[in-house]
């Protein structure tokens, strides 16, 4: 059998790039979906009339927290999230809202969130940058 340039791509090293590039595809398309599933709550709610017991969850880097936060936020970053679920209070199923800067972290979160068992998850419109943008006040630890 004579073997083509595609048929060694297939066999080869740019087959295993290819394969792993499209699972992490699939990956990115889940957390984007499950984010999509999430309502959003607006700053404006979130100020006005926050949910009974809601925590809010700031899942950005320790140090992106210490610069500023939401009021009342605490910090857990996304890629603790399932390690330190426990803390969270399943037991009770609180209201989460979960924000970052822009959202993707968020997502990631949100995913885990709702895969342990969480039914009120919540994100903020317009993360942490949205919530500078619009003037808002922020806490430091």
């Amino acid at each position: 059998m004579i073997e083509t340039p595609a048929r060694r791509t297939r066999r080869g090293r740019t087959g295993s790039v290819a394969t792993l590039s499209a699972l992490a595809a699939v990956a990115l398309f889940a957390c984007a979906e499950a984010a999509t599933e999430v309502p959003l709550i607006t700053p404006e709610a979130l100020v006005s009339s926050p949910p009974t017991g809601a925590v809010i969850l700031d899942v950005r880097s320790p140090r992106e927290y210490a610069e500023g936060h939401v009021p009342g936020a605490i910090n857990l970053p996304h890629d603790q999230v399932s390690l330190r679920i426990a803390e969270l209070g399943l037991e009770s199923d609180p209201p989460i809202v979960v924000y970052c800067e822009r959202g993707r972290r968020a997502g990631i979160a949100e995913a885990v969130l709702l895969e342990a068992g969480f039914s009120d998850v919540r994100h903020l419109e317009g993360d942490m940058s949205g919530w500078r943008a619009a003037g808002r006040p922020t806490e430091k630890p």
